[in-house]
């Protein structure tokens, strides 16, 4: 694999945005890693932090590269602070910058597939919300999303992060019902004639998160939405991560290598 620390200059941010791409590699030679490649162009995972993270997380906290070499995928991390994924009331486009600045400049920049059949996204934490957000708002992008330990019911948890909530969305009441809210876009993507695609989501017993993780999905179910549902013991941690991360890549729906 090759590991590029990207910075790179955000129109909608208006600043210089950062993020971590690992690109794969058809090594003969090297020791103890396992390479793959699809072809000229590769399948892509876009991967999310949470809320306290930045873009270097996932290599900081996992085997990533290792987990990704031997698929032959790419993996692009990018950075967005604690925005929620959304184009902040009182800060910087960052919905903007996720859905549609950072895919465009990424494929502008490296070899990065366009078919939505190898596009994916998966975070943890606000990084799940973020990406179960860009897979129902735009599914035709994006064949499959994982949500790990993700805060997937947003409107609830603003009860929580206050001065960062106040901040991204003005009036937290108006959350429900709108682009922002998981169960409205899910409502939304269920009654349209638009392809859904697969979902993955997953949650320890013991997280804070559990109680809206297994409200999202029971929701989803309702919905008859393609959702693949996993839980087990396990906290709000990188040991759970690591290991679920393992899953979510063998879970995706890679075509056959030619």
């Amino acid at each position: 694999m090759a590991f590029i620390d990207c910075h790179f200059y955000s129109d909608s941010l208006g600043v210089s945005a950062s993020m971590y791409v690992i690109l794969p590699q058809a090594a003969q030679n090297q020791i103890g890693l396992a390479s793959a490649v699809y072809g000229v162009k590769h399948p892509t995972l876009y991967l999310l932090h949470g809320l306290s993270d930045d873009h270097t997380i996932w290599m900081r906290r996992t085997s990533i590269e290792r987990y990704a070499s031997k698929l032959g995928i790419a993996v692009v991390m990018p950075a967005v602070n604690r925005s929620f994924y959304t184009d902040m009331a009182s800060g910087p486009k960052y919905w903007t910058f996720i859905s549609e600045e950072l895919p465009a400049l990424a494929r502008s920049f490296f070899p990065l597939a366009e078919d939505r059949e190898l596009n994916y996204v998966a975070g943890l934490s606000m990084g799940g919300y973020g990406a179960m957000k860009l897979a129902l708002s735009h599914p035709d992008r994006f064949a499959a999303a994982a949500s790990l330990s993700g805060a997937l019911d947003i409107s609830d948890r603003a009860l929580n992060f206050p001065d960062d909530f106040k901040l991204i969305y003005d009036d937290v009441s108006k959350i429900k019902g709108s682009g922002n809210d998981l169960f409205y876009l899910a409502d939304q993507l269920s009654g349209s004639t638009r392809q859904s695609p697969m979902l993955y989501q997953c949650c320890g017993t013991e997280d804070f998160l559990y109680e809206d993780n297994i409200r999202f999905r029971d929701y989803c179910r309702e919905l008859g939405m393609d959702l693949t549902y996993e839980e087990e013991p396990g906290e709000h941690e990188w040991g759970y991560w690591d290991r679920k991360i393992q899953n979510v890549l063998n879970w995706l729906p890679l075509p056959a290598r030619p």
